[in-house]
């Protein structure tokens, strides 16, 4: 199974490879108020693509630091009741005749 996983890394990677090496001709990016940027298409590519991983990162920050939170609240719940002798409560006692 792991011979076949690392297959597809390299295939993957091969195929990025040549994706990159075939787009190499010039682009020009422009943005607002007469800026340019005149770079490698692949370049772009990569510069957008770094962009949205930073932004779904940073977007999933407050989930992550949320359910860490969580996740030391309910160890301390877990603690507090592992600490605490439980209550052995005896069955009540036949009707007497």
């Amino acid at each position: 199974m792991k011979f076949i996983v690392w297959l597809i890394r390299v295939l993957v990677f091969v195929l990025l490879l040549v994706l990159a090496l075939s787009n190499t001709q010039s682009a020009t990016l422009n943005f607002l108020a007469g800026y340019a940027w005149q770079a490698p298409l692949i370049l772009i590519g990569l510069a957008f693509f770094v962009v949205g991983l930073l932004a779904g990162l940073v977007s999933s920050l407050p989930a992550m630091f949320r359910l860490r939170m969580e996740n030391g609240r309910l160890k301390r719940d877990l603690r507090v009741a592992r600490e605490t002798p439980a209550a052995v409560e005896e069955p009540p006692m036949p009707p007497l005749i």
